[in-house]
């Protein structure tokens, strides 16, 4: 008897979190968690303690059959979509999943050495931090860049 509230009460309050996930717009999360707060209450139906001795007559067993089949049918439902629209980000993944990682345009790494030392600059650097001199703070920086295509 004990058995049978706590999976009701887990089950209501399933498909409570059930509607305000619904109410939120993410119906597809919440028909999961509908599926999910099914299965407890469709154990309890089916009476798995005796199954094999009630189960051949007991229409409250079919029943509990129906439930998890509606239950296993949300489930399969849901993850059809989740897999047609491309993972669980959704949205979120569908726009960054074409961008490519790397610049389209950007040149092969040279594989030699020679190339390496050509490309740096040969300007000498002093120990002391320069002051007042924005355009060559950045000189650096655009040394960079145009090192790595960019």
């Amino acid at each position: 008897m004990i058995a049978e509230t706590v999976c009701s009460a887990v089950s209501a309050a399933g498909l409570g979190i059930a509607v305000v996930t619904a109410y939120r717009r993410r119906f597809l999360a919440a028909a999961r968690v509908a599926a999910y707060a099914l299965v407890p209450i469709g154990l309890v139906m089916t009476g798995v303690v005796g199954w094999l001795t009630r189960t051949a007559l007991s229409p409250t067993a079919w029943a509990g059959l129906g439930v998890l089949g509606a239950a296993w049918l949300l489930l399969a439902g849901t993850r059809a979509v989740e897999r047609r629209r491309g993972g669980r980000a959704g949205r979120a993944a569908a726009g960054t999943a074409d961008r490519d990682p790397v610049a389209p345009a950007a040149p092969a790494p040279p594989l030699g050495g020679a190339a390496r030392t050509a490309a740096r600059p040969t300007a000498p650097r002093s120990a002391a931090p320069r002051t007042g001199d924005s355009a060559d703070d950045f000189s650096d920086i655009e040394v960079i860049l145009k090192k790595h295509g960019i």
